[in-house]
């Protein structure tokens, strides 16, 4: 298993975990992407996996609907995405990507894997779960950042970047520059 694919399973079981934490009279509460709760950031989630997976001539599958089962609909993404990795054919196909070409291997780990991270922070402070980032991924996405230009700050993508309080530990000088406040 490559690197890339393994990033990807410890990360989306991390964010499985968030998931199947959320206490069913949570799943409304507002996350901190303006006009999301914390269902729509599943929702997001689930829907990038299938569109990468779309790049490559892949799908999901049939996934039940995220509104009635957030954990079967986001597990069910996962698995694909999994699954699409481990197979070597698969994880190798290339598409044109935000930043050019590029392999479906490499989007996952550049573009799911940030998301899982960030968008799992989203899920916790929504539901009043462990907001904690491990600080190997604070650093690996704190040095991806400059690589995605201005692109980042579109709609649909990230805030504008934010003034850490004085004394920000890592996590919270981030989660400023992805324009999360703490």
């Amino acid at each position: 298993m490559s690197a890339s694919a393994e990033r990807y399973r410890g990360l989306a079981e991390a964010f499985t975990a968030k998931v199947a934490a959320v206490l069913p009279d949570r799943w409304d509460d507002p996350s901190p992407c303006e006009g999301w709760s914390a269902r729509d950031v599943v929702q997001h989630v689930a829907d990038t996996h299938a569109m990468f997976l779309g790049f490559v001539g892949e799908s999901v599958g049939d996934a039940p609907a995220v509104g009635e089962a957030p954990l079967a609909a986001w597990s069910t993404a996962r698995d694909a995405v999994q699954a699409a990795l481990d197979e070597p054919d698969v994880a190798a196909k290339t598409f044109e990507g935000f930043f050019g070409e590029t392999s479906f291997e490499q989007a996952i780990d550049r573009f799911i894997s940030f998301d899982l991270v960030v968008h799992g922070w989203d899920l916790a402070r929504a539901t009043g779960l462990d907001e904690h980032i491990d600080p190997v991924e604070v650093r690996r996405l704190t040095e991806q950042v400059p690589s995605f230009g201005d692109k980042m700050r579109g709609p649909g993508a990230f805030g504008p970047e934010l003034e850490p309080a004085s004394g920000a530990d890592e996590q919270a000088r981030l989660l400023a520059l992805l324009g999360r406040r703490v």
